[in-house]
């Protein structure tokens, strides 16, 4: 009977200890399984502190169609900030040469750049214009003084249209990623900064990182220049009479008592396109401008320069009427045949490609 009773303990207490060891094993092995999963999630969310998106679920919050809103507190960024860059090169001490008409004349006819081939092909030639040509307002031939500036400022304004189209592309690159690279991250802070949005509001950077129609840039380049023969534009390459407060202008004649702004002045015609593209895609008086880019782009439908117009009621102190005179330019100059306008490789292009 207690042989039986011995046995009967021994048996009890190995299957004790068999089953101690097997349920140590299991939480051993769980923990060196689970552990590494608890580190990696907690390094990646608490720890990091580089931007980071939730890869489709944080994409579908951002490019939400319906709820897709410029950040209220987005405010105006201060001027200096906002054109750090076009400043900077306005400091340039580099020469452009003033060409006159005929010698550009003759600088389109050799590269075979004229505006109805623009208008069937969509093939803008590369060529750079730094200046007006002072004998610009000296073409009596209204058709011919309107051709030269359109031939002029068009491949300047499709040039920095390209340069934000490859900058939004890369947006949404960056926003399909779970993370970001130094590189990426540094290229952010500095769009941050161009846009006047606050860091890591990627929604409102989208809605500021856009192009405008060309037909609405030249419309109203040709307005405020009357078609490059203002003293603003031929002295100061000022081509959309951007006001300023404290970089470098020139100084309206009939400017009322009290007011101190300045028309900006740029180094060249190219810089000037660049700071208009800016304050239209930042001062908060086009924001509406920027909710109806947007729409269009959820409908994906194109940007309408006749639509886009409507809301630059703000930029000029004519308010309605100058929206009327832009829209006149427009349709009377068949400017939305630029529309959908392509700049053609330069040779400085092929040559790397070479």
């Amino acid at each position: 009977m207690a042989k039986f009773k011995k046995s009967g303990f021994l048996k009890k207490k190995s299957l004790n200890i068999v089953s101690r060891f097997f349920l140590s094993s299991f939480f051993v092995i769980s923990f060196f399984y689970v552990a590494p999963i608890i580190i990696k999630f907690t390094n990646k969310n608490f720890n990091n502190k580089e931007f980071t998106n939730n890869s489709k679920n944080i994409l579908e919050k951002i490019l939400n169609k319906d709820k897709l809103l410029e950040d209220e507190s987005v405010v105006d960024g201060d001027e200096r900030d906002l054109l750090y860059d076009i400043l900077d090169e306005n400091n340039s001490e580099i020469n452009l040469v003033r060409y006159t008409t005929s010698e550009i004349d003759s600088l389109f006819k050799e590269v075979n750049y004229n505006l109805k081939d623009v208008r069937d092909t969509k093939l803008v030639k590369p060529v750079d214009i730094g200046l007006l040509p002072n004998e610009i307002k000296n073409i009596s031939n209204s058709k011919k003084r309107k051709d030269m500036f359109i031939k002029i400022v068009l491949p300047l304004i499709v040039k920095e249209n390209n340069k934000i189209r490859i900058d939004r592309k890369r947006l949404f690159i960056i926003l399909n990623k779970n993370g970001n690279t130094d590189i990426e991250k540094k290229w952010l802070e500095k769009k941050y900064k161009q846009y006047g949005v606050r860091q890591n509001d990627l929604s409102s950077l989208k809605i500021r990182m856009d192009e405008i129609p060309v037909s609405l840039a030249i419309a109203q380049a040709a307005k405020e220049t009357g078609w490059g023969t203002s003293r603003f534009a031929l002295k100061g390459n000022a081509l959309f009479g951007q006001w300023t407060w404290s970089g470098e202008g020139l100084k309206p004649k009939n400017a009322e008592e009290g007011k101190d702004h300045k028309v900006m002045r740029f180094h060249s015609l190219q810089l000037s396109v660049r700071a208009y593209l800016r304050n239209l895609n930042t001062h908060s008086s086009y924001k509406n401008l920027r909710k109806a880019r947007t729409e269009l782009r959820n409908k994906n439908k194109p940007l309408d320069s006749l639509i886009l117009s409507r809301h630059l009621d703000k930029y000029a102190e004519t308010g309605s009427q100058y929206i009327e005179v832009l829209q006149k330019i427009i349709q009377q100059n068949k400017l939305k045949d630029f529309d959908e306008a392509r700049l053609l490789p330069s040779s400085k292009d092929l040559e790397s490609l070479i």
